[in-house]
């Protein structure tokens, strides 16, 4: 498998089963430093925010790229560590349709994912994420458990 695979994606939340899959993918990588990492983390402003109070929409939406980028911090510093080409993103947006869209853009050849994340009451109402991802996207996915 990691002899036709260049690129991986970690789609990474700060739960424990992403920090999991994360580990998983930092040794599939370790394997070939010719292949890259990318790990994305995705946070989603509603459309009514009318339970924030009085902060406006740009002010949650700062908000919530600040926490994105503070749990990515710790992953930069952990893939400093390898000598592999890694990139870590912040995006915005409804996280399984914001995943895919990423993973199809940058032509992904594995995902690595936990089974669920923070949020299991979404997951048992709408679907998993991961779900959605295993169905949307062309190449492998390694679900973590």
């Amino acid at each position: 498998m990691l002899d036709v695979c260049s690129r991986i994606v970690v789609p990474y939340d700060n739960s424990e089963l992403s920090k999991k899959a994360l580990e998983m993918a930092i040794t599939m990588a370790k394997q070939d430093k010719s292949i890259e990492l990318n790990v994305i983390t995705v946070f989603h402003v509603p459309v009514d925010v009318t339970y924030y109070g009085t902060l406006n929409v740009e002010e949650i939406r700062q908000i919530e790229y600040d926490i994105a980028k503070i749990a990515l911090n710790a992953v930069d510093q952990k893939l400093k560590e390898l000598p592999n080409s890694t990139k870590t993103f912040v995006l915005e947006g409804i996280p399984s349709g914001t995943i895919v869209d990423f993973i199809n853009k940058n032509k992904a050849d594995l995902v690595v994912m936990g089974s669920r994340g923070l949020s299991k009451l979404k997951e048992l109402f709408l679907g998993s994420v991961s779900h959605y991802v295993v169905q949307k996207v062309a190449c492998p996915v390694f679900i973590v458990k």
